[in-house]
Parts: C-alpha cells; sequence; structure tokens
C-alpha cells in the first residue's frame, strides 16, 4: 500500500492562540514593570497607599492591552500569507485606533476624581484645596474666596495628554507587531523544515521502491521457457511445483512493502524459493548451501535486498558451465555490523562481468538509500565470484 504523497500546497505558518496570549502578556507585564519602577524610583515610597492605588489603575490598563493587542491579532491573522512589506503596513496602521483605544481607556483610568481636601477648619475660617489645585477660602457671613492655581507652562489640553499617551501606546503596539512578526517568522521555517522532511521521506521511499521492484525480467521469462518445456515434455509433476514456486515467489516479494525491512530468516526464505524455481531448470547443475547462525535470524535487512545478487549468480556461474555450481549464502555479524555474503565457485570475475552491472548497482544503491554511509558493498573472486554487503545490526525495526 503506498503512502500518500505530503501536500505540496503553500500553507500559511500559523501562530498559536498560546504564544499570541503569551506574548501579549508579556508585553504588557514588561510595560507595568517598568512604569511601576519609575513611579517608585521619581516619586519615593512616602505615601504607599497611593501607590497600590496606582498600580491597581495600572493594572487595569494592562488588561485592556492585552484585549486590545489580542483584537489585533485576530485582524493581522487573517494576513498570514500575505507579503513581509503588506503585513508591516498593516501592523503600523492598525495599531493607531488601538493606541488611540488604550490611551483613552488609560486617560479614564487614571483621571482623578474631583474631591476637596481640607486644609485648615477652625470654627471661623475654612480652607479646602481641590484635585486641580486650586484653593478655596470660606468665613462666615462672607462670598467664598477662590484662588486659581498658577497655571503651568507646559500643561496640556485633553486633546494633547490623550496623543502623548497614545503615542506610547503605539510604540508599545508596534513592538508586539515585531515580536509577532518574529513567531510567524519562526513558524514558517518550522513548518517549512516539517514539509521538506516529508518530501525528504516520500521522495526516499519512492526510491527504495523502484529499486525493489527492479527484479530483471528474464527470470520471468526463462521460468516461463522453462515451464513451456516442463509442460511439452509431459514432466506435469515438475511444471506444477514450478508454479507452484513461482506463484510463492512473486505474491511474497511484491506484496510486502518496500519501505519496511524484514527478518533475515524471511529475505533467505524468500531466496530459497527464488531458487526453488531455477533448480527445475537446473536439475543437475544448481546446488545451493545457506549459512545463517540461529542468533541472526531475526535480524533485520531491506526486503529483497539478495535477489540480485542470487539472481547474478544463477545467470553467470550456473547458467554460464555445464558443471556443478554451488550458490553460498552466509551471513555473520562483527560488534554490530551484519555481513552477508552471496557466493558461487562458478567461473569467477570474468563469467560475471558482462551484464551484472545492474544488479549490483541496485543493491548499492538500495544500501546508500537506505543506510547511507553505514553500508558497504565488495565484491571478490576467489574461488569464483562473491559479493559481501554490510549493514548495522538491528533486531528491532521489523
Amino acid at each position: 500500500m503506498s503512502e500518500p504523497l505530503p501536500d505540496t500546497l503553500p500553507r500559511a505558518p500559523s501562530v498559536t492562540f498560546r504564544a499570541v496570549l503569551f506574548s501579549a502578556i508579556g508585553v504588557w507585564v514588561t510595560y507595568f514593570v517598568l512604569v511601576t519602577l519609575r513611579t517608585l524610583i521619581v516619586e519615593g515610597t512616602d505615601d504607599m497607599m497611593s501607590q497600590f492605588d496606582m498600580m491597581a489603575r495600572r493594572t487595569a490598563v494592562a488588561g485592556t492591552g492585552v484585549a486590545m493587542t489580542l483584537l489585533l491579532w485576530l485582524v493581522l491573522r487573517r494576513m498570514d500569507a500575505r507579503p513581509l512589506w503588506a503585513r508591516i503596513a498593516a501592523i503600523m496602521l492598525l495599531s493607531l485606533p488601538a493606541s488611540l483605544a488604550t490611551a483613552y481607556v488609560n486617560t479614564k483610568v487614571f483621571e482623578m476624581p474631583n474631591k476637596s481636601y481640607s486644609l485648615l477648619d477652625d470654627g471661623r475660617t475654612r480652607i479646602t484645596k481641590d484635585a486641580q489645585g486650586n484653593f478655596v477660602i470660606e468665613t462666615p457671613g462672607q462670598m467664598p474666596l477662590i484662588v486659581n492655581a498658577p497655571a503651568h507652562e507646559d500643561a496640556k489640553s485633553a486633546w494633547q495628554e490623550l496623543t502623548d499617551v497614545a503615542l506610547g501606546r503605539y510604540f508599545l503596539l508596534i513592538a508586539w507587531g515585531a515580536l509577532y512578526l518574529a513567531l510567524a517568522n519562526a513558524a514558517a521555517v518550522r513548518d517549512a523544515e516539517r514539509r521538506e522532511a516529508e518530501l525528504r521521506r516520500a521522495a526516499k521511499a519512492a526510491e527504495l521502491r523502484s529499486l525493489r521492484y527492479q527484479v530483471n525480467p528474464h527470470f520471468l521469462f526463462n521460468t516461463l521457457n522453462s515451464l513451456s518445456a516442463l509442460v511439452l515434455t509431459g514432466k506435469t509433476a515438475a511444471a506444477e511445483q514450478m508454479i507452484q514456486s513461482i506463484a510463492t515467489f512473486y505474491r511474497t516479494s511484491l506484496t510486502g512493502d518496500a519501505t519496511v525491512d524484514v527478518q533475515l530468516a524471511d529475505e533467505v526464505r524468500l531466496q530459497e524459493l527464488y531458487l526453488e524455481v531455477e533448480t527445475v531448470r537446473f536439475p543437475q547443475r544448481l546446488r545451493t548451501q545457506i549459512e545463517v547462525p540461529e542468533a541472526l535470524q531475526g535480524a533485520c535487512v531491506p526486503g529483497l535486498i539478495l535477489q540480485p545478487l542470487v539472481e547474478n549468480a544463477v545467470k553467470h556461474a550456473v547458467a554460464a558451465t555445464t558443471r556443478p555450481v554451488t550458490i553460498r549464502i552466509a551471513a555473520r555479524a562483527t560488534d554490530d555490523v551484519l555481513s552477508i555474503t552471496v557466493a558461487d565457485d562458478g567461473p569467477g570475475k570474468s563469467a560475471n562481468a558482462d551484464g551484472c552491472g545492474i544488479g549490483l548497482t541496485n543493491v548499492r544503491d538500495r544500501l546508500r538509500a537506505r543506510f547511507g554511509d553505514t553500508a558497504a558493498m565488495t565484491v571478490g573472486d576467489h574461488a569464483g565470484f562473491a559479493v559481501t554487503i554490510t549493514m548495522p545490526l538491528s533486531f528491532n525495526d521489523c
């Protein structure tokens, strides 16, 4: 069953609500801490009740700032797929009304109530001071005397005060906007890395399937010709055995997942099925020898990794001579490395030189695709022809 290819359509990276909420809280908590420290340093801690009152008001302003930041995010998130310049422009424009709204709440929260404070009251004269600094002197039988507080040169109108506060809130929201863009870019990088990994896995799986299913078609042609000869000569029992062996071989080799490793015992058994088919063609010449220790029966190997090697041995050793040839499959382990050798005592490298390049290249490419530089293949011609493949020894992936 083939794996679905990953979706290759571009998708806008998204920043989670959790990340947005924590970033907004972090920005406004920073504002709260810095303003509180500034107030304590400049005004001192003489009137702690007044300071606690200011901190409570500041908390309300910070909460409003968090709410306005989240509203700003609800609009900005719809532009995640837009170009960077458009998102920056949106942050700069949308932060203006958000900063004005936050500044308006700030002025209302910090608006001092119009209370009067008594400075003197001896029963005859009463002097009070209101929140604006004006003095009111009251004496019995006379009109109250109001002494207005001197106007400061830097006194600001309500709009000037609102604008001044709004500018500070504007740059605060711009700072959060820059943080949001950084979070969005980080999400985009993670998304790109994830999709790249998916594509690499899909490409590797496709490569493994392609290499695995490169079974030599000459095997099928030769077996069909041999089967035809058996039928024509009346050897129905041998023909029936050959048909069953062919069916079992193809059913086993083509139904497995090409990207999943198999146990060494299963891989060797599959090669034995293949050799049983070829034995019908070469009943007097083909001999087999299997040397796989019991401890390595469960070792994991790529499926059909031995097929091209065994096929080459039959084609270039058994079919190329008239004397009996033994094909040996042996496995051994050294430390954490599994070595598997497919050898024959046929004519040797000269007979194997032509036509076996595709099979050996197939095996080498599959090992590289599956294990990278931790696998290797070596070729030798001592007393015939031998190919040894090495790979990491594992019992847990099949």
